[in-house]
């Protein structure tokens, strides 16, 4: 039986977990085996660059974190060494970090993972991944918003044209300007 010392300080990582889950826009389960130091060094970097928390738990802590966090579902995916990132800000970050770790190595495999407060499996945690960055989200609502707008402009630049007998406006006004020779 482990002392009361010992369990007071699992009831605080429980509890700490649980609240961390509960606040999280989004966490991925991934099976923590076969990464090397290099690898794993790599891999930290890259989570805290994106401000994602990520660290190597018991299964017991993790399950009971979830159970009260409402996330007890996940609780399935806890077999093995196992490791948990947590983001508060970007849901998609964990998902597409991991994604690309697990695609260069065989035995580090994604688990599963909770959105928004919902457990959801690898299907889901591989589809937020191959979300492509938000920039580039932005850069393409951006152009779809052009398209029709520089179809106006076109449009409504033919038919000043045609109102100017086929001058295009920018040759009408210096014309208009022109001193009228007598």
């Amino acid at each position: 039986m482990p002392s009361e010392k010992i369990l007071e300080q699992k009831k605080a990582v429980v509890a700490d977990l649980s609240d961390k889950m509960s606040r999280a826009a989004s966490g991925v389960l991934v099976k923590y085996q076969g990464i090397t130091v290099a690898d794993d060094t790599k891999l930290r970097a890259d989570l805290r660059k994106a401000g994602v928390e990520y660290a190597v738990i018991k299964n017991s802590l993790i399950g009971r974190a979830a159970d009260i966090a409402g996330l007890g579902d996940i609780k399935s995916e806890l077999e093995g060494m196992n490791a948990l990132a947590i983001s508060y800000d970007d849901p998609i970050a964990p998902a597409k970090i991991l994604k690309e770790y697990a695609d260069k190595i065989e035995t580090f495999e994604l688990r599963g993972g909770f959105l928004d407060g919902a457990v959801v499996d690898v299907k889901v945690v591989e589809e937020l991944a191959s979300i492509p960055p938000k920039e580039v989200l932005l850069g393409r609502m951006l152009g779809s918003l052009m398209g029709p707008l520089t179809g106006l402009a076109v449009g409504l630049q033919a038919v000043i044209d045609k109102q100017n007998g086929g001058e295009s406006a920018e040759e009408a006004p210096a014309e208009a300007e022109a001193p009228a020779a007598e």
